[in-house]
C-alpha cells in the first residue's frame, strides 16, 4: 500500500476491474427481490455537468447499498438522443446531428465511466437508434388506428428561431424552453396524442403515488385541472344557435351581465359580420392571435376586448346582455366562452370597470353587506345568493348544486365536468426526431405505414441551410411514396415526433433492449417494472412526468405491459448553485467535472456532491467544500497506512464483556453509526447527515487508535470499526473502499459483502447501570447515560429518593466515584 492517497491510479484500476468483471451486469432472478433504479437519462450535449454528477452519484448511492442489502438491482443508462441542439449545431458547425450526437455520447459515456458509476452497460442505448424509434411508430400506428392519435388544425405556439411547434408545457414564461426566444402563435395542420381519454385516470392515480413529493403530486393536479360545473346555453339574440358556456360558478349566474368570447371562436368574426364593428373586431382579433397563449392568460395582463355588435340571452334572468371578444379568453380552456360575472371574477371585474358595463352583486359574505359601487376588487369566496330569484337565502354551495339541477330540468344546460390538460400536440417541423409514420393518398386519406415496412427510416444524406422548417419537407426521395391500399402516389408525413415521446416509454425498454421482435418482452418487463426509485429534476414535474404516466397507461391498453403507472418512488433532486445562481455557461460560473476527476478523483466530486445539502435541496457550490472532502478522504487512507501491521494481524472476534469501559463505548459507536447511515439512507436518502455520522465515527476510532494500551487491548475492535467505516462509505466513495477493503486483507470484494446490521443489545449499553453507596454500603442503583458527566452522575446519585432516605439530613464529605460502576457517598461522621 502506497502512502499517499492516489485517486486516479486507484479509480482506473477499480473501474477496469469492475469491468473486466461485468459486476453491474444483471438478470432476472426470481429466488431475489428486484429493485429498479433509474435516474432520468441524460441528453447528449457534449460535457456532462455537476448536476449530472450529484444526480448520478445519488442514484448511485441508492443502487450500490440495496445490491449490499440483497437486492437485484437493475440500474440502466442511455441517452435522450433526438432533439433541437443537434439539429442546431448541424447548421452552425457544418456537423451532421447524428454524427454530433454519436461523437458526444462517447465522451460523455467516458465520464461516466470516470465517476465509477454502477451502470449495466449491456442495456445501453439511444433514443435516435432505428432499433428504438422503429417500435415507437408501431405505437403510434396502433394509437392511430384506436382513435388516440389524430390530426387536425390547430393554432400552435410557434418558435421562430428554433422553426418548430412548441407544446404549452414548452412555454415559460412566452418564452421558448429550449432557446429562451419569444414565442408566437401560429396555425398549422398538427398531429395529437389524445390524453385527455385518461385525464380522470391520470388525476385519480395520484392518490396512489405515496412514494412523490406533495410539491409534484400538486403541480400535476393543477395541470390537469379538474373543474366541476356546469353547462349554460345563452341563446343568441335575433339569430338561430346558442353560446355555450362551462363555468364552475354557476351560483353566480344572476349577475352574469356581459359574455366574452375568445378570438378563435367560431362565432367570434360571424357576429360581427354586418354590423358597425365588423372592422374593429377583425383588427382586434387578428392582434390577439398573434400573442401567445400562455402570456394571454396571465392573471395580472392588461384585459382588453371589444364588443362584437351581437347579444345574448341569460336564461335566468332573461335580460339582453352583451357579446365581447376579450384577450384573456382562451379558446383551449373550458368553450371557448366566458359568462361574466364582475361582481365576483376578478378579470370580469377589471374589464368591466374598463368598458363601463354593470357589475351586479348576487354572493354576499354571511357577515357583512357589500355594494357594488364601493368594490375595489371582485368578491369570489362562498358566501350567502341574493338578488338570484328562487335561489336567495341558499348558501352559495348548495345554490351551485340546485341550480345545476334547475338547468338539466329546464333543458337549459347540464351539470358537467371539464379538465385543463388539453391533448399533446406531437408534431415537430423539424429533422432530428422520429418520423410520423403516416401517408397522405388522394383516394385513400391519411393512410398508416405497414408495420412490416417499419422503421420509417430517418435518412441521413440531408442538408442543412438554416432557413427554417425541416429539410424532410425538400426532400424528394423521402415524402414521394406509394399507397400501400391502392397502389398510387402518396407522399411520406414530413413532421418528426416531439421528443418527449421517446422519454415516455424508454424506462421499460431498459427491461429488454436486446428483443428485436417485438417493443417489449412482457416476461422481462413484468419482472422489472414499475421502477422502484425514480431520480431527477423538478423542472419534469408537469413535461416528462405526466407524459410517462400516460404514455405507460396507453401501453397497457395496448396489452404490451400490465401496469398502469411507471414510477413508484420519485426523488427530485435540487440544483447545483454557484455565486448565487444555477450554473450555466451563460452566466460563467460552471465548474468542469473533469477538472475535478483530474485534481480530486471521482471519490471526491461524489462525496462532496452528497455531502454538501440533502438531495431534495439545492446545493450551494464550495471550493472549500471539495477540498474538505478530498481532506477527508486523505486521512483516512493516511489511518489504514499507519496502522496496516498491526489491523492486518489483528482478529475482531472479541468478546464485548473482555472490554475496557473506553472500547466498549467505541463499540457502541460502532453500532450507533451502523444504525444511524442505514436509517439516513433508507428512510430520507439524506446522505449528508449519514457521511456526517462516519466522519464523527472515524474521528473516535482515531482517537482511540492513537491511545497505544487501547490500540494493543483493542486492535480487533479498531479493525472492526474500520471495517464498518469502509464498508458504510462503499456507496459514496465505493473506488478507495474497495482499495482499502482489499488492503486489509479481503479477498472477497465489496460488491460481495453484505450490509452491516446493528445489534440492538450494543446500543442498549448507552444506558449504564450505576451502584450506589453510602458510606460504603449499597443503597441504591441509578442508571444514566453512557456518556454522561461525573458532575450528573453525582446529581443523579443525591437526587435518588432511595439514596436520600439513608442521608439522614447528615452533610456530605465527599462524593467517591469508579467510571461507569459505582458512586460512594462519604458522610460526616
Amino acid at each position: 500500500m502506497e502512502e499517499r492517497y492516489q485517486p486516479r491510479r486507484i479509480e482506473e484500476r477499480w473501474q477496469r476491474i469492475w469491468e473486466e468483471r461485468k459486476i453491474f451486469r444483471v438478470t432476472e432472478d426470481s429466488r431475489l427481490p428486484k429493485y429498479y433504479l433509474l435516474e432520468m437519462f441524460p441528453y447528449p450535449s457534449g460535457r456532462i455537468h455537476m448536476g449530472h454528477v450529484r444526480n448520478y452519484s445519488i442514484g448511485d448511492v441508492i443502487a450500490r447499498y440495496k445490491r449490499m442489502r440483497g437486492y437485484n438491482v437493475l440500474h440502466p443508462m442511455g441517452w435522450d438522443a433526438f432533439g433541437l441542439p443537434a439539429e442546431n449545431a448541424a447548421i452552425e458547425r457544418g456537423v451532421h446531428p447524428a454524427k454530433w450526437t454519436l461523437e458526444n455520447i462517447a465522451y460523455m459515456k467516458d465520464q461516466l465511466k470516470k465517476m465509477g458509476f454502477s451502470y449495466d452497460w449491456e442495456r445501453e442505448f439511444a433514443t435516435c437508434e432505428e432499433g428504438y424509434y422503429r417500435w415507437e411508430q408501431l405505437f403510434f400506428i396502433e394509437m392511430f388506428k384506436r382513435g388516440l392519435a389524430y390530426r387536425r388544425l390547430s393554432t400552435v405556439n410557434w418558435c421562430e428561431r428554433c422553426q418548430t411547434i412548441l407544446a404549452n408545457e414548452q412555454v415559460e414564461g412566452g418564452r421558448c424552453w429550449r432557446c429562451e426566444e419569444e414565442v408566437g402563435v401560429k396555425e398549422l395542420e398538427q398531429w395529437f396524442f389524445r390524453i385527455t381519454a385518461y385525464a380522470e385516470e391520470l388525476l385519480r392515480d395520484l392518490d396512489q403515488l405515496t412514494g412523490w413529493p406533495e410539491k409534484v403530486l400538486t403541480m400535476q393536479r393543477n395541470w390537469i385541472g379538474k373543474s366541476v360545473g356546469a353547462e349554460i346555453l345563452f341563446p343568441l339574440v335575433d339569430r338561430e344557435g346558442s353560446l355555450n358556456v362551462f363555468t364552475t360558478r354557476q351560483d353566480t349566474v344572476y349577475g352574469a351581465t356581459f359574455v366574452s368570447l375568445a378570438v378563435e371562436h367560431p362565432f367570434a368574426m360571424e357576429l360581427s359580420r354586418g354590423t358597425a364593428q365588423e372592422g374593429d373586431v377583425k383588427e382586434f382579433a387578428e392582434r390577439v392571435k398573434k400573442i401567445n397563449q400562455a402570456l394571454r392568460g396571465i392573471d395580472e395582463g392588461e384585459k382588453e376586448g371589444v364588443f362584437t355588435g351581437s347579444y345574448c340571452i341569460n336564461p335566468f334572468t332573461q335580460e339582453k346582455i352583451p357579446i365581447y371578444l376579450a384577450n384573456f379568453v382562451l379558446m383551449e380552456y373550458g368553450t371557448g366562452v366566458v359568462m361574466a360575472v364582475p361582481a365576483h371574477d376578478q378579470r370580469d371585474f377589471e374589464f368591466a370597470r374598463k368598458y363601463a358595463l354593470p357589475i351586479r352583486l348576487v354572493i354576499q359574505p354571511k357577515d357583512e353587506q357589500l355594494n357594488s359601487d364601493e368594490m375595489a376588487e371582485a368578491y369570489v369566496e362562498e358566501g350567502v345568493m341574493v338578488s338570484s330569484g328562487p335561489f336567495t337565502g341558499l348558501p352559495s354551495e348548495v345554490g351551485r348544486e340546485k341550480i345545476a339541477a334547475f338547468l338539466e330540468e329546464k333543458e337549459w344546460g347540464k351539470q358537467d365536468v371539464r379538465y385543463r390538460l388539453r391533448d399533446w400536440g406531437i408534431s415537430r417541423q423539424r429533422y432530428w426526431g422520429a418520423p410520423i409514420p403516416i401517408l397522405y393518398c388522394k383516394p385513400c386519406g391519411m393512410v398508416p405505414v405497414p408495420e412490416a415496412e417499419l422503421p420509417v427510416v430517418l435518412p441521413k444524406d440531408v442538408e442543412f441551410s438554416g432557413q427554417g422548417g425541416s429539410p424532410l419537407a425538400k426532400l424528394p426521395e423521402f415524402f414521394n411514396a406509394t399507397c400501400p391500399k391502392c397502389g398510387g402516389q402518396a407522399r411520406r408525413e414530413t413532421d418528426t415526433m416531439d421528443t418527449f415521446v421517446e422519454s415516455s416509454w424508454y424506462f421499460a425498454r431498459y427491461a429488454c433492449p436486446d428483443e428485436v421482435r417485438a417493443p417489449l418482452d412482457r416476461v422481462r418487463v413484468t419482472y422489472w417494472m414499475p421502477v422502484d426509485q425514480y431520480v431527477g429534476g423538478i423542472e419534469h414535474a408537469v413535461l416528462h412526468l405526466l407524459y410517462a404516466r400516460f404514455f405507460t397507461k396507453v401501453l397497457r391498453d395496448l396489452g404490451w405491459i400490465k401496469l398502469g403507472e411507471p414510477f413508484t418512488n420519485l426523488l427530485t433532486q435540487g440544483m447545483v448553485i454557484k455565486d448565487g445562481a444555477k450554473m450555466s455557461k451563460s452566466k460563467g460560473n460552471v465548474v468542469d467535472p473533469d477538472f475535478l476527476i483530474e485534481r480530486y478523483g471521482a471519490d471526491t466530486a461524489r462525496l462532496f456532491a452528497l455531502f454538501a445539502a440533502p438531495p431534495e435541496k439545492d446545493l450551494d457550490w464550495s471550493d472549500q467544500g471539495v477540498e474538505g472532502a478530498h481532506r477527508f478522504l486523505g486521512r483516512l487512507w493516511r489511518f489504514v497506512f499507519q496502522n496496516q501491521g498491526v489491523l492486518f494481524r489483528a482478529t475482531s472476534d472479541l468478546q464485548p464483556e473482555s472490554l475496557s469501559p473506553h472500547l466498549r463505548e467505541l463499540r457502541r459507536l460502532i453500532h450507533r453509526t451502523i444504525k444511524k447511515v442505514t436509517d439516513d439512507i433508507e428512510g430520507r436518502f439524506h446522505f449528508n447527515t449519514a457521511i456526517a455520522a462516519v466522519m464523527e465515527f472515524f474521528n473516535a476510532l482515531s482517537l482511540a487508535a492513537k491511545d497505544e494500551s487501547q490500540l494493543e487491548q483493542g486492535a480487533g475492535l479498531i479493525k472492526g470499526g474500520l471495517e464498518t467505516i469502509i464498508v458504510l462509505l462503499y456507496p459514496f466513495v465505493p473506488h478507495m473502499a474497495s482499495e482499502l477493503w482489499e488492503n486489509l486483507g479481503h479477498q472477497k470484494s465489496l460488491e460481495e459483502v453484505r450490509w452491516p446490521v446493528y445489534s440492538q443489545e450494543a446500543l442498549e449499553e448507552e444506558q449504564l447501570l450505576i451502584v450506589v453507596q453510602v458510606d460504603g454500603r449499597v443503597r441504591g442503583r441509578i442508571t444514566v447515560p453512557a456518556d454522561a458527566s461525573s458532575e450528573f452522575i453525582e446529581a443523579e446519585a443525591l437526587a435518588d429518593p432511595k439514596v436520600r432516605g439513608f442521608l439522614h439530613g447528615k452533610e456530605v464529605q465527599r462524593v467517591i466515584q469508579v467510571p461507569h460502576r459505582l458512586v460512594n457517598i462519604v458522610l460526616e461522621g
